[in-house]
């Protein structure tokens, strides 16, 4: 599994990683045998907007959260596949 680690700018983790540990956490529980590798998800959001706006779509869809994300989770999961 590849899962976002989420930090501020001075690498300490933000507000959100107590809940991504517990997610983690859960995911070695449940899947012992599958790997879980956590990697940093700063500035996923800003390039995942550039990519919405440099696909042609307007301004709403670079607001709409549930499609950043998704955009998100793709950039992350090729920085791994690159690094990998």
């Amino acid at each position: 599994f590849i899962v976002g680690e989420p930090k501020q700018m001075d690498n300490t983790p933000s507000q959100s990683a107590i809940h991504v540990k517990g997610f983690v956490n859960l995911l070695k529980k449940t899947f012992p045998d599958i790997p879980v590798e956590m990697l940093d998800e700063r500035f996923t959001s800003k390039m995942a907007s550039a990519v919405i706006a440099q696909s042609g779509m307007g301004k709403k869809a670079r607001q709409n959260k549930e499609l950043v994300d998704e955009v998100s989770a793709v950039i992350l999961l090729q920085s791994y596949m690159e690094k990998y």
